[in-house]
């Protein structure tokens, strides 16, 4: 891969957005092995760097950089030297000056993912581990895997997903908080990239400025939406904690919402049979999604956390090996 940063999916074109896909897959068939170790990046110091909480991101990371044999060093800004003042440009000549050889960034600002790959402060591979409401390039990476799994096998076919296989065809309905979720704008751009139809539906509140220029279909009639017989329906976390209490002014109630915009049990009933349900998580169980849907068999949320550690595995892979990364 030619690419030095994994910071937005809008740096990958079709080749590169499916050369990690197809890694992906590699590196998800040794995970049946019963060592699933491999020494790929053996002696390499991997630094997941969070300046906003999260849990599933960073122990995806962790574990696919021990998965291929590197050392990982959790660095959190809470009780650290950033929330005692330490600006983001002395974070990272620390973390070069420390002898890290790729830094994964999370941060609560739009932006501060590419800043930190292209200020000059550092010569470290950076990868997004989601910056702000912008991008979160492997949940839509992850998320792309998933769907090949499920929507471009032939039915009974237990083979993988054959290399270089696209989304072309597949239609899929992304439902809620699209103001707030660099995980709809990163799917947007990666699912039209490899040829699928992707229709946003939410509440005009809850839609950014700009959304009509997107590559993409706006709803704001979910049931509307899923008329159209999609092949995957993705929930989206409503992301209370960048509202006033309730919503604040953004829905009515959380039971409006729930009746408007979520995938209750009525709507999971009515979903064609090969419809998939998806959920970047955490899920908000009731309001987003109910419990039938959350818990069906056609939910493929735990399946979507297994594939972000063989995405993951494979963005480091391709950064930073010296038979995967072109730049060494």
């Amino acid at each position: 891969m030619s690419l030095r940063h994994l910071i937005t999916i809008r740096d990958l074109d079709y080749r590169e957005a499916l050369q990690i896909l197809d890694t992906a897959e590699a590196m998800a068939a040794t995970q049946s092995h019963r060592v699933k170790k491999l020494p790929t990046l053996h002696g390499r110091t991997v630094v997941n760097l969070f300046f906003e909480d999260s849990t599933r991101t960073r122990i995806s990371f962790e574990t696919a950089a021990k998965r291929l044999s590197a050392d990982v060093i959790n660095f959190s800004a809470k009780g650290s030297s950033v929330s005692k003042g330490e600006s983001l440009k002395d974070t990272a000549l620390t973390l070069q000056a420390m002898g890290a050889d790729a830094v994964v960034v999370r941060h609560s600002s739009s932006g501060a993912a590419h800043r930190l790959a292209h200020a000059g402060w550092m010569d470290l591979p950076v990868i997004n581990a989601g910056d702000g409401t912008h991008q979160h390039p492997t949940q839509a990476l992850l998320d792309a895997m998933t769907m090949r799994r499920h929507l471009k096998r032939q039915p009974g076919d237990g083979d993988p997903v054959a290399p270089g296989t696209d989304l072309a065809g597949i239609q899929v309905v992304i439902v809620g908080d699209v103001l707030h979720s660099r995980v709809a704008r990163s799917n947007v751009d990666l699912l039209t990239l490899l040829g699928a139809t992707v229709t946003l539906v939410a509440p005009p509140t809850l839609l950014p400025v700009g959304v009509d220029e997107w590559a993409c279909e706006v709803d704001y009639d979910f049931d509307h939406a899923l008329a159209q017989n999609p092949d995957a329906v993705m929930m989206l976390r409503v992301q209370r904690e960048r509202m006033s209490p309730a919503g604040g002014g953004f829905f009515p109630s959380p039971g409006e919402y729930h009746a408007s915009y979520g995938l209750d049990r009525q709507r999971f009933a009515a979903l064609p049979s090969h419809t998939i349900v998806m959920h970047p998580g955490p899920m908000n169980r009731g309001l987003e999604i109910s419990a039938e849907a959350a818990d069906s068999p056609r939910s493929v949320v735990v399946e979507q956390v297994a594939n972000g550690v063989s995405v993951r595995m494979a963005a480091l892979y391709l950064l930073l090996a010296p038979e995967g990364a072109s730049h060494e």
